[in-house]
């Protein structure tokens, strides 16, 4: 028995989006799910209990290239696991360290053993094999860990996208060999670009590992919306119908509902609380950049529509006043405003599928966030 292990529950006939479930041996995850970014073991201005309690979590991610250099995945490992470290008893899943060497560290040397790169804190050196990697996520004890892959820039030429791509799946192959953990589900991600012809060769290869679980990596790398959707759409249908499908680093909510449209399980950004720390509310009527000026005798709530504790509690002005003087307590509010936003904008699709009315639902929220146009 596998650790992870995906169920449908419903295709919504007229999109085929999908309603499902993924088991973990932490619990069940309502899919499709957003998963806050917990970067170095915590959701950042949040505690365990407000993402369960007031934002209603399922499942948050934490990131190995930022946790193997800080503290290190062997104090983590002594602490009883990331679960533990952090007070966090629902599932984690850890990313595999990928994005982050290729987009952090400006030195760095790709070689088929793997990549040899400089940490951003302090200019060491490490070496990141996808053994060393499966080291680092075996350690660290999340139940849905990542395979070890090489996320390529955009715009990228085709013929190194290609060679990229067939060693991502070289990695991925290692990767399975060296996961000796029973009680955690390594996913494949699917690399290739913005190459419909690597897309579908990557998934084909990485069918062929059987992997519990699947990724679709190197896309909202800062590509336009049209070449976004394209990929997505593309790929999507080739992955396997009876395991989770994760779309990697996604958060807006268009890019939410267009994943779930497209088949996607799973998706996580740090986009509601990195926007709340500058001041930026997302609501059901668009994003507030709170700090201006306009809020400054808004005694109204953040969103009518809204259930969170910051809303039920809270008014425009003085979360505006807390913002602009720089206290703590306003990025937590608007932090955990923004993580219900898109937790509970995700409840709402779920039901909306039930229902076979997402492409209705979409329209309805394009209009009232104030999208221009449906691509």
């Amino acid at each position: 028995m596998t650790a992870i292990t995906y169920e449908l529950l419903h295709i919504d006939k007229n999109s085929g989006a999908r309603r499902g479930i993924v088991h973990t041996p932490h619990g069940d995850i309502e899919t499709p799910v957003f998963m806050p970014v917990g970067t170095l073991a915590t959701v950042k201005a949040m505690s365990p209990e407000e993402l369960k309690e007031d934002v209603k979590a399922q499942i948050i991610l934490s990131n190995t290239y930022h946790l193997y250099l800080r503290p290190g995945h062997e104090l983590i490992k002594e602490a009883g696991g990331l679960h533990k470290f952090m007070n966090w008893d629902k599932p984690i899943l850890t990313d595999c360290g990928g994005f982050q060497v290729f987009s952090l560290s400006a030195l760095r040397k790709i070689t088929e053993e793997g990549v040899e790169f400089t940490s951003h804190l302090d200019g060491s050196k490490h070496l990141f094999t996808p053994e060393k990697v499966i080291e680092i996520e075996e350690a660290l004890g999340a139940d849905i860990i990542m395979s070890f892959d090489e996320c390529c820039e955009y715009p990228s030429e085709y013929e190194y996208t290609k060679k990229s791509m067939e060693r991502t799946t070289r990695w991925a192959e290692r990767c399975k060999k060296a996961h000796t953990t029973e009680n955690q589900g390594l996913f494949g991600i699917i690399q290739g670009g913005f190459y419909e012809d690597l897309r579908k060769q990557s998934v084909e290869d990485l069918k062929k590992l059987d992997f519990p679980g699947y990724a679709i990596g190197g896309i909202s790398v800062g590509e336009p919306k049209e070449e976004f959707l394209k990929i997505l759409r593309y790929t999507t249908p080739l992955m396997p119908e009876n395991k989770p499908r994760y779309l990697m680093g996604v958060g807006s909510p268009d890019y939410l509902i267009e994943a779930a449209l497209s088949g996607i399980d799973m998706c996580d950004c740090v986009l509601p609380t990195r926007l709340a720390r500058h001041g930026t509310a997302l609501t059901s009527k668009g994003k507030l950049v709170i700090r201006n000026a306009e809020f400054e005798r808004d005694w109204k709530n953040l969103d009518e529509e809204c259930d969170c504790y910051t809303c039920k509690n809270y008014t425009r002005a003085y979360l505006r006043h807390l913002i602009k003087t720089n206290e703590i307590l306003g990025m937590r509010l608007l932090s955990l405003h923004n993580l219900r936003f898109l937790t509970k904008l995700m409840e709402r699709v779920r039901i909306e599928i039930e229902n076979d009315n997402l492409l209705n639902f979409r329209k309805e929220f394009y209009e009232k966030y104030g999208y221009d146009k449906i691509i």
